[in-house]
This record gives C-alpha cells, structure tokens and sequence, in this order.
C-alpha cells in the first residue's frame, strides 16, 4: 500500500510543454487508470501551472511504468522538444515525500505565486471528480481530507494568505509596471472564469479606465460586464475590440488559438494609420490562446505564464518567512498521516506473521504427533505446548511492530518484517490473530473516524465541496 505521484509543473515544463498534457475532462482518464491491476485508487489535478496524478498502488515499480505510460500515451499531445525524454520534464514522488507534496499544493507552498488562493478550490475539484467516478477509495479520500485541513491550518496560522495574491493579480501588477497609471488604458479581457474575475478585481483597485470583457458564452460575460462596470461581447467582435485595446490579458478554454498573428497583425496595421501605440498581450490560458508568433510584430509585446514567473519572484520572497512557519505545519501533519498508514498496514502485516508462525507450528505438530503414537490427552498438551512457545517467542516482536507505528521509521520497519519472514510468500494456512492485530485495527478506524469528524468540523469534507471552489 504505497501512495505515487508523478506530475509536471512550472519548474520541470515550460508552457509550450504543459499545455500539451492539459486536461479538460478527468474522469474517463481516471477510469482508464484504476481499470490497470497496479493501480488501486487515483486522482488526476490539471492547472495552469500544473498535470499530477496521484495514485494508491501494492505495487511500486509497474506503477511507475504505468503513470509514465499515462503520460506519454492518454495525456501528450504532439512530440515531445527535441532532445527532452518524459522523465526530464517530470517529477517523480512516493511515500513520505508523495504526501508532503499534495499538502504543500493544496496549501498553495508550491504555487509559482505563493500563497495564490485557486490551488485549494482547483484541489478539491479534482478529489471531487475522482470521487464521482469511483477512483478515489479509503486511503487517497484520507490524504485528500488531511491536505484540505493543512490548508485550512496554513491559512488561519500563518500570513500567508493574508494579501492574496493570484496569477492574474501578477499579470495586472505587470501591466501596472508597463504603463505608469492605468486610468486612461482599456483592457480586453477575453474569458469570464475565476482567473479573468480575480484579473477584474485587480484591475479595480489599480482604477483602469476602461474594461471590454469577451466570452464563448454571451451570458458569462454580461454577469462580468454587470458586476465590474464594462461592457459585454462575443469572440465573433474580437477584430473590432483589439483597435481600441491597451491591454489584453487572455484565458478562455478551448484548444484553439483565439488570437491568431495575422488578426493581431492587422490589428495593428489598422491602429497605427491614426496614432502609433502599442498593445501589450498577457496569456494565462493553457493551452495557450494567443499564437506565440504574435511576440515577433513591431508595437506587440506578449507575455504568457512563464513570463510571469520572474514577475512573481518578487512575491515569493516576500512570503518566504510565512512560508517557512507553513512548511512545518505541512511536516506535522504528514507525520500525522504518515501514522495512519502505518498503523493501518500494520494490520495486515501483524497478522501474516502470526499465521507464518502458527503455520509452522501446526506443520510441525502434524509431522511428528503421529510418529510418536500421542492419544488424546498427550496431543493436546502439546498442542497447548507449542502454541505457548509461539506465543511467547512472537510477544515481543509483535509489541514492537506495535510500538513502531508511531515512529518515523515505522513503515521501512513494516517492510523489513515482511522480506526477513517472507509474508509476501506465505502458504501457511489462516490462523487466529491476537489482541495485538485487534487492538491495531481499531485504533486504525478510530483515525479514520476522527479525521473525518474533523473535516466535517472544519468543513473540509466531500459534501462541501459543492460550495467551496
């Protein structure tokens, strides 16, 4: 019972990378997923800045061949840059270091702007859809639960998140850095998801003169239109929008490039007959909706998400001490996890080694009581015998299997047991299990049990996901 993980995100991948392996709907690839004998449980994240899949696995290395198998075949689209394998743009993690990681994603540590608030509701979107589609069983709904409440924790006990701050925020701050004031500029916004509102927001406390805000879906942007004072238009005006444009800043779905070079082209040439000025391009979309040849026109600058990343710098630095006190929730409570898991395959473990020893014992018991001529009397005296000796020989490793899963090491301890007696070979028959393997099992369901009364206190739990993204 091992968590992995394998994933890409701004560090390993550049955009022109990550946009290939975006996701738009994760449940039939899920499916595919849990349907692989080694896989036993799964769930799929896909952001701007991030592709993971998390998965619950008895089997380690065919994992790992499938969730790179995964990659390359169910989520790549198009080859590969040249002279890059998969595993150079991807980051491989299991066990202690798996855990560490989803806590510090859903806790937004890991963000290319720290503390941004849409990693957590993006978070519990993916254990949603997983949920829904049967992928994510007892141990992953366990890690899912534990990371919500780590979040909840780095927000309430640290600063964090006390100025949020978001990709789009970093995309206006940038546009604030290209114009000395943005009162007399208009912005384009094309798109009307959480990334264009947050982008909206930032826009207003910056005092933007004038905003245009284009969508698919007419009625998404009028509530926008509505909410922030602009005004509201399909893609189909896009040719019209651009010549009285300052800024665009783009992040609508879709796999199809919005703005293409010649349509800003033209654009540009249609400007420049009455004034010269130039128009500034900002691409937070993955994939990315704006052609990156736009970059090479005279008076076009763009910028897209790797862009952005220098801009945030700044941001992760001055988040670093709260970073630090944040890091050190996220350790306790991995350990905290880490505790559950091993009590829970404990379980198991206490109670092969009982039936490899009592196997012997009744194997051992047979050989000989029949050679010997033992009546009745005599065969149960030394049933008894033996089983004492068993008993006693098996006390203290078993109050020490015990006693371990409260340790760092417990695990690696769980494993060593299990390779000296060879219990992953076992042919002796099923035994009893004794109190020890009881005792461990219950306390086991009173960890699942608390955590999720701790959830639901907190409001971390499956059914409030409906309201917390």
């Amino acid at each position: 019972m091992k968590i992995l993980l394998l994933g890409m995100n701004h560090r390993t991948a550049p955009v022109e990378v990550r946009e290939r392996f975006a996701v738009a709907e994760s449940g039939p690839l899920l499916r595919k997923l849990i349907d692989r004998p080694e896989i036993e449980e799964a769930v799929l994240l896909s952001t701007c800045n991030r592709v993971e899949v998390v998965v619950m696995t008895n089997n380690l290395d065919a994992a790992q061949h499938a969730l790179m198998e995964f990659f390359s075949r169910e989520l790549a689209e198009g080859a590969l840059p040249a002279g890059k394998a998969l595993s150079q743009l991807t980051y491989l993690r299991h066990g202690r270091e798996a855990i560490e990681h989803v806590f510090r994603v859903a806790s937004a540590i890991d963000s290319m702007v720290v503390g941004e608030p849409q990693i957590l509701g993006q978070v519990k979107d993916a254990y949603r859809d997983a949920t829904e589609v049967g992928a994510c069983g007892a141990v992953l709904s366990r890690l899912y639960q534990r990371a919500f409440a780590t979040a909840k924790r780095v927000k309430n006990e640290t600063g964090i998140a006390e100025r949020p701050v978001s990709v789009a925020r970093v995309a206006v701050d940038l546009a604030k850095q290209i114009f000395e004031s943005l009162e007399e500029k208009s912005a384009l916004l094309i798109g009307a998801g959480e990334m264009i509102e947050a982008a909206l927001v930032a826009l207003d406390d910056h005092g933007l003169g004038h905003r245009r805000i284009a969508n698919r879906t007419a009625a998404h942007a009028e509530e926008l239109a509505r909410r922030f004072g602009g005004s509201a238009h399909g893609l189909d005006e896009l040719d019209d929008l651009l010549l009285e444009t300052d800024v665009v800043l783009s992040c609508v779905g879709g796999d199809q490039v919005v703005l293409t070079r010649e349509r800003v082209e033209a654009a540009l040439a249609s400007r420049q007959r009455g004034r010269s000025r130039p128009l500034f391009l900002i691409d937070i979309g993955v994939p990315r909706n704006i052609d990156p040849a736009v970059h090479e026109l005279d008076s076009a600058y763009l910028y897209d998400l790797d862009d952005l990343q220098g801009v945030a710098v700044a941001n992760v630095e001055e988040r670093r001490r709260e970073s630090e006190r944040a890091q050190r929730i996220v350790i306790e409570e991995r350990e905290h996890f880490d505790g559950w898991l091993v009590a829970l395959q404990a379980v198991p473990t206490i109670r092969d080694l009982r039936q490899r020893a009592e196997g012997i014992r009744q194997a051992e018991v047979e050989r000989y009581a029949g050679r010997i001529g033992l009546d009745a009397n005599q065969r149960e005296a030394l049933e008894k015998l033996t089983r004492g000796i068993v008993n006693k020989v098996m006390h203290a490793p078993i109050s020490r299997l015990r006693d371990e899963t409260d340790r760092e090491m417990g695990l690696a301890r769980l494993e060593e047991v299990r390779h000296l007696f060879a219990l992953d070979d076992m042919t002796a028959d099923a035994a009893e299990v004794d109190v020890e393997t009881d005792s461990l099992r219950a306390t086991a369901k009173r960890g699942v049990t608390k955590s999720g009364s701790d959830s639901d206190s907190d409001g971390d739990h499956a059914g409030d996901l409906e309201t917390s993204s």
